[in-house]
C-alpha cells in the first residue's frame, strides 16, 4: 500500500505498507479546523486532484481520509450518517466535503473514510488531546460549553481500515469513529484524574452536541468489536502513556 503523507496518520498507516499493493491512502492535507489559510486549502485541493488522477490512470484504489468531526456533522438535527445530506459548520468542513466530491467526480476507484478525532503518537500539538493536556497541566483550561468529541485511537483506525480493505469495500463513504461523542468536560475530568491536577475551567459558549453513526461500518464489518461507553478513557490513557515514554 502506498501512503501519501508523513504526518502521524501516515506514519501509523505505514504498518500496512506491505499489504494491498493496488491501494493508495491519501493521509496528507489541512489538519487544523480553525487556522488554515486559503492557500493551504488550495494546495490541498491540488494535491488531491493530482493523486486522484494518477490513481485513476494506474487503476489504483484511492482511500481519501476525510472528517467525521463536529465541523461536518454538527448541524442541528444531523444524524451523522454518510448517506444523508450534511451541512458543514465551518470552512474546514466545507473543504473536506468539497474534496470528497472532487474524488468522486474524478472517476477514480475510491473509498472515502470520515474519521473521528484520531489520537495517536506524534500527533500535531494543535490537536485536541495535546491542547487539553497542556492546558490541564498548566492549571487552566478553556471548555466550550456543550461541546462533544468522538475520540478514536490511531491503532483502531488502522485495524478498521485493514478490515475494510480486506473486504474490498470501494465506492463508499464510511465513518470510522467510536460512535460515542462524549462531552469535552468528561475528557477534561479524566485528564485531571490521570494527571493528578485540578485545573480552573473557563467556559466558552457556541458549541453543541453531535453524533457519528456506525451503522454502515457495522454492516460492512459485521464482527467489528464494539466501543464501550468508557472507550474514550482508554484512548486518553494510551495518549498519556505514550507522552510519558516519548
Amino acid at each position: 500500500m502506498e501512503v501519501v503523507g508523513r504526518g502521524f496518520l501516515g506514519r501509523g498507516l505505514a504498518r500496512l505498507a506491505d499489504a494491498y499493493p493496488d491501494v493508495t491512502v491519501l493521509a496528507a492535507g489541512v489538519s487544523s479546523t480553525r487556522t488554515a489559510a486559503d492557500d493551504e486549502y488550495r494546495r490541498d485541493r491540488c494535491r488531491v486532484a493530482e493523486v486522484a488522477g494518477r490513481c485513476r490512470r494506474d487503476g489504483r484504489l484511492l482511500v481519501y481520509l476525510s472528517s467525521a468531526a463536529a465541523d461536518v456533522y454538527g448541524a442541528p438535527g444531523c444524524r451523522g450518517r454518510e448517506d444523508e445530506p450534511v451541512t458543514p459548520r465551518s470552512a474546514y468542513g466545507r473543504h473536506k466535503l468539497g474534496l470528497e466530491r472532487l474524488v468522486r467526480d474524478s472517476g477514480v476507484r475510491h473509498l472515502i473514510v470520515r474519521l473521528g478525532y484520531v489520537v495517536g503518537p506524534g500527533q500535531p500539538d494543535h490537536q485536541l488531546l495535546p491542547v487539553l493536556t497542556r492546558a490541564v497541566l498548566a492549571g487552566q483550561v478553556d471548555v466550550f460549553r456543550g461541546a462533544y468529541r468522538d475520540l478514536i485511537a490511531l491503532d483502531d483506525v488502522v485495524r478498521i481500515l485493514d478490515r475494510l480493505l480486506d473486504a474490498r469495500v470501494d465506492g463508499q463513504v464510511v465513518n470510522v469513529a467510536s460512535g460515542r461523542a462524549v462531552p469535552v468536560e468528561d475528557i477534561v475530568d479524566h485528564l485531571e484524574r490521570r494527571l493528578g491536577v485540578v485545573a480552573q475551567r473557563r467556559f466558552v459558549d457556541g458549541h453543541q452536541r453531535y453524533q457519528v453513526s456506525l451503522a454502515k461500518l457495522r454492516r460492512l464489518v459485521p464482527d467489528l468489536a464494539g466501543f464501550g461507553p468508557h472507550y474514550y478513557r482508554d484512548v486518553i490513557d494510551r495518549h498519556l502513556a505514550l507522552s510519558r515514554s516519548a
